[in-house]
């Protein structure tokens, strides 16, 4: 079973958190056990799990980035200068699995799911939910 919905980004480096929309989807499909997937399409985006308590985390997680892969050096920059957003997306990459527990996200107290804007705003990132398992304990 898959479900996908859309996320508006509001800048062009930013975690924003999916949680709520990958947990309904969740909900929707029945599943008790098993696994879910979250994809999110384009080249440019990418999907983490990280902490959900401290936001000071996600600011981390873009400067750090910002520091590896710097803006305006690379080969495709003279494309359509985002070539950094290309980096940042691969090195982070499209998608992560949660087991799929008593019908719950298989996260800790401590954990939500991100969508990783490099290369906002944007209007629409589509995110894909993939649910593998079944309805029996």
């Amino acid at each position: 079973m898959h479900d996908t919905f859309s996320v508006a980004t509001s800048s062009r480096e930013v975690l924003v958190d999916i949680t709520r929309q990958v947990s309904e989807a969740v909900d929707r499909s029945g599943h008790r056990h098993g696994v879910v997937n979250v994809y999110v399409q384009g080249a440019t985006a990418a999907v983490m799990i990280q902490e959900n308590w401290d936001d000071s985390v996600q600011s981390d997680v873009v400067n750090l980035l910002r520091q590896l892969i710097p803006k305006g050096v690379w080969l495709h920059d003279a494309q359509d200068g985002n070539g950094d957003a290309h980096l940042k997306a691969g090195l982070v990459g499209p998608s992560e699995s949660i087991p799929l527990i008593d019908g719950r996200l298989g996260l800790s107290r401590w954990q939500n799911i991100f969508l990783c804007e490099f290369d906002g705003p944007r209007r629409q990132r589509q995110v894909v939910v993939t649910i593998l398992g079944g309805g029996e304990d």
